[in-house]
């Protein structure tokens, strides 16, 4: 079975079970479906907009947040540019790093009493840069640490190579440690302070490298909020350097807690790299996430803040329950107020529907008074007329059956009329035994089976074979008197044997054919016969009986059918047109004809066919059932 046939099974269900509810029980289903539906309507509708707007409100809060972040990079940005350019603009170091010869000891300590301590001023000033260093590429000079170094010490670092390649480009550097460049400390560990640096070629004059420019800033300085120490469980801010390397403060991170949402950061910055777009929206351990991003153009990196949406969800999930919690409470509201309403406005209609129940478990009916109009009132009013009519058809069915009984009783005196001609015919039968006359006595016992079943009107319908028998008792005495016996042709299957048919229906017309088939009855016909015949015709019995006599003129046939389906009785006028003519009895027919219609329908009866000096035919049609009900054979 298909989907289709499986949902049809379902709405046959659902229409038997709503069908068998009581009217007010339909009436306050309709008023729930009817409110139900807009309320679910108006209800999503609400909570999509709540929802999309706690998360819109997410979104600005938390951009706002990080634009704010965002200007501080800039600034920080700036600070670092602002103490290269300083650095790189000094006459005095330009001219300390163009000299190539040995520097007397005098100019030696005026550089690094004046020009040593203004380049420290510059870190003082700006105290969010780390360290302020300069590389310079003359191997004999002297080193003031911590500003001034021999190139040699810089040329191990990652970023070294890359800021010869660029020249007076700025670089910036991400990196997750600061290493000493003065090398101290070479048995230790440098401290784990991720920085991030500028570095860019000093080149004196235009196009002759003299050195290498660093100005360093330690992260927490250079975006405080990516490594703030106030933990924020809710949010989460990243930098990704131009190589999508993540660094954020190592603690408390969301990192730890979703192990794929490291990739899917850097997949998502990659993919803005490529396109220009960006999904806002992530989701892991069942949790939902905002990335938003802030591009940092000048640096090549980026700025990300990642927001649980732990606390929104918790506020729309609240504001959900919230709207759940009005939509039922409104319509426990609706129904109670509908079902008293039904209640008020369906009270007639109970009282009618006692009144009926009353009646029908046999009260007496002594009216009923509605007050009111409408259907319900028009309804009592029809039901009122409708038990007045009831009553008078009862009055007469009750007169029918009195006189139904007296019938009877006037039956069972003429069946005790009837039993003393049984007992004489039997005492005649003895008598013609003993004289030896076996032809009285046969036609003795057909009489007296006529007698029986003509006598014997227990209901109007009987079996097929009971009605054959009767035609066959008829045939025996009739031919008593005839020189020439009429011959009775039986074609019945024995499955046709208990078909039921009206009682006398057949009879009559074999009475006909016996009576008017053969007029001349001195003449020798070469044999009397009267064919019965039982056929099944389009699912309905046909009973066909033809006799061999001397048919119907064209004009007698058509007569004689005027008069079997004439819807008046005939009149005795017409009875003379037909003249002496084998169809006078005509009336028999008609009757048997009514008689089918009826009782089986407009669509059953008798139809007479004749061939004047060759047949007649008559053909009754009834329908195919079993004696007592008993099915189809």
């Amino acid at each position: 079975m298909g989907m289709r046939g499986r949902i049809g099974e379902l709405w046959n269900s659902f229409s038997y079970w709503f069908g068998r509810l009581s009217l007010q029980s339909r009436l306050v289903a309709a008023y729930i479906f009817i409110i139900l539906g807009p309320s679910l309507l108006v209800s999503t509708y609400s909570y999509q907009a709540i929802n999309k707007t706690y998360v819109s409100d997410a979104i600005d809060k938390n951009n706002y947040l990080l634009q704010m972040e965002k200007l501080h990079v800039t600034n920080q940005i700036e600070t670092m540019e602002r103490a290269a350019q300083m650095v790189i603009s000094d006459k005095a170091v330009q001219e300390y790093l163009m000299n190539d010869t040995s520097v007397p000891l005098g100019e030696l300590i005026e550089f690094n009493t004046i020009t040593i301590k203004n380049l420290s001023r510059i870190m003082d000033n700006n105290p969010s840069i780390e360290h302020l260093r300069l590389f310079s590429d003359n191997s004999s000079m002297y080193e003031f640490w911590p500003i001034l170094f021999r190139e040699e010490r810089a040329r191990d670092a990652s970023w070294y190579q890359e800021a010869l390649r660029l020249g007076d480009q700025e670089l910036w550097v991400f990196q997750s440690t600061d290493p000493d460049v003065m090398r101290r400390y070479t048995n230790q560990m440098s401290e784990d302070q991720p920085k991030v640096s500028l570095v860019r070629e000093v080149s004196i004059p235009a196009g002759h490298h003299a050195g290498v420019l660093q100005v360093d800033m330690l992260l927490n300085n250079f975006t405080p909020k990516t490594y703030t120490d106030v933990r924020d469980n809710q949010s989460q801010m990243f930098i990704a350097d131009r190589d999508l390397r993540l660094f954020t403060r190592p603690d408390h991170s969301f990192l730890g807690q979703n192990g794929q949402m490291s990739a899917a950061i850097l997949e998502r910055l990659q993919h803005y790299r490529d396109t220009g777009e960006w999904d806002v929206h992530y989701k892991e351990n069942g949790k939902s996430f905002l990335l938003i991003h802030a591009p940092l153009e000048r640096i090549g990196a980026t700025l990300l803040n990642v927001v649980s949406m732990d606390d929104v969800l918790k506020d729309i999930s609240r504001t959900r329950n919230l709207l759940i919690g009005a939509n039922i409470g409104f319509i426990f509201l609706v129904t109670a107020i509908a079902y008293v309403m039904n209640a008020f406005i369906l009270k007639n209609l109970r009282k009618l529907t006692e009144t009926m129940k009353q009646v029908r478990r046999g009260g007496e009916y002594t009216g009923i008074s509605i007050r009111g109009g409408g259907e319900v009132g028009e309804l009592a009013h029809h039901f009122s007329k409708l038990m007045n009519t009831i009553n008078t058809l009862v009055a007469q069915a009750v007169h029918k059956q009195a006189l139904s009984k007296e019938a009877e009783l006037r039956t069972l005196h003429n069946q005790i009329d009837a039993h003393f001609l049984y007992n004489t015919l039997e005492n005649i039968k003895m008598l013609a035994e003993i004289e030896d006359q076996r032809e009285i006595s046969d036609a003795l016992t057909s009489l007296g089976g006529m007698m029986r079943y003509n006598f014997k009107w227990s209901g109007e319908y009987v079996r097929l074979y009971e009605e054959v028998r009767h035609i066959e008792n008829y045939i025996d005495v009739m031919n008593i008197r005839f020189e020439h016996p009429v011959h009775l042709e039986l074609n019945i299957k024995p499955f046709y044997d208990e078909l039921e048919v009206l009682k006398m229906s057949l009879q009559p017309i074999v009475e006909n054919s016996v009576k008017h088939a053969w007029p001349d009855e001195t003449a020798d016909t070469g044999g009397r016969i009267i064919r019965m015949e039982v056929s099944e015709v389009n699912g309905d019995i046909a009973i066909t009986i033809t006799d061999n006599g001397s048919g119907l003129s064209a004009e007698a046939l058509k007569a004689l059918h005027e008069r079997i389906y004439a819807r008046e009785e005939p009149q005795e006028e017409a009875s003379a047109a037909v003249g002496a003519g084998r169809r006078a009895g005509g009336i028999g027919l008609r009757n048997v004809h009514q008689r089918l219609q009826l009782f089986y329908g407009g669509a059953y009866g008798l139809v007479v066919r004749s061939e004047q000096g060759i047949y007649t035919e008559v053909c009754i049609t009834l329908p195919k059932v079993l004696f007592a009900g008993g099915g189809k054979p």
